[in-house]
C-alpha cells in the first residue's frame, strides 16, 4: 500500500493494511473478546445515560491507552440496551491507524481516518456526516500522540459542529499490563475487575468564542482526569 500523498484534490489518502496486518487484526479482536469474557464488569454512571437510556447520537470520550476495551464497553453498556445503535470512531491515518481501522470493522464500527496532524478536516466532516446519520462517535481526545491525559481541541470542534454531548468515559482495570508506550497503553489480564465510570456530559454550543471554546476543552479534561484512575 503507497504512503499518503496529497492529491490534486488537497485530499490526503490514509494507510492501508497488507494480508497480514488484517490477519493480526483478526486475532488481536479475537483475544480482546475472549479475555473480556473473563473479565467482572462494575458501573458508576454518573451521566444517566444507562439508566435513562439514550436519546439520540452521542460522542464517546476515552483516553488512548483505555482503546483495549473500549468497544467491549460500549457494546455491553449501549448496544445491547439498543441494538439499534451505531458508531463512528476516528482513527489515525497512519500505518498503526490502517491495523485499529481493521479491528474497529471486525467490531461492526465504522472508522473514520485522521488526526490533527493528518486529514484533520476531512476526517471532522465525514464524523460530522455519520452523525447526520444517527451515529454514536468516538474520539481518544489524547490521541494519536499524546501529551497523555491532555484533550486536544479536535473534539471540542467536533461537538460544536454537531451539537452532541460529550460524554467522558474511564475504565480502572485492577490486574493489567502497562506498555511503555507514550500513553502507558493497558493490556486487561483475564479475569480482572473492570470498573467502568461515565462522567458528566459536556454540552458545547455552536457559537462560542476562543476562549470559551478553550474554557469547554479544560472543563471536558478535568472531567475525565476526575474519573480516571490509574
Amino acid at each position: 500500500m503507497p504512503r499518503p500523498a496529497a492529491k490534486s484534490s488537497g485530499l490526503v489518502v490514509p494507510h492501508g493494511v497488507k494480508w497480514h496486518g488484517r490477519l493480526l487484526a483478526g486475532l488481536t479482536y479475537a483475544v480482546i473478546r475472549l479475555t473480556a469474557a473473563t473479565l467482572r464488569f462494575r458501573l458508576d454512571d454518573q451521566s444517566g445515560l444507562t439508566a435513562s437510556g439514550a436519546k439520540g447520537p452521542l460522542i464517546f470520550s476515552t483516553w488512548h491507552n483505555r482503546l483495549a476495551l473500549s468497544l467491549i464497553v460500549y457494546h455491553r453498556y449501549f448496544v445491547q440496551r439498543d441494538p439499534t445503535r451505531c458508531l463512528a470512531a476516528l482513527v489515525s491515518a497512519s500505518k498503526d491507524g490502517g491495523l485499529l481501522a481493521r479491528i474497529l470493522e471486525h467490531f461492526g464500527v465504522q472508522p473514520v481516518r485522521g488526526s490533527s496532524s493528518r486529514r484533520g478536516p476531512q476526517a471532522l466532516l465525514e464524523l460530522t456526516s455519520w452523525a447526520e446519520r444517527g451515529y454514536d462517535l468516538a474520539i481518544t481526545p489524547d490521541g494519536p500522540r499524546g501529551p497523555r491525559y491532555v484533550v486536544q481541541d479536535g473534539i471540542i470542534a467536533l461537538a460544536q459542529l454537531t451539537g452532541l454531548p460529550v460524554v467522558p468515559v474511564a475504565y480502572h482495570l485492577h490486574w493489567k499490563v502497562c506498555l511503555r508506550s507514550w500513553d502507558r497503553f493497558q493490556i486487561p489480564l483475564p479475569l480482572a475487575v473492570c470498573s467502568v465510570t461515565f462522567g458528566s456530559p459536556v454540552h458545547v454550543p455552536k457559537e462560542i468564542s476562543e476562549a470559551e471554546r478553550e474554557s469547554f476543552r479544560v472543563r471536558l479534561e478535568g472531567e475525565m482526569r476526575r474519573i480516571t484512575l490509574d
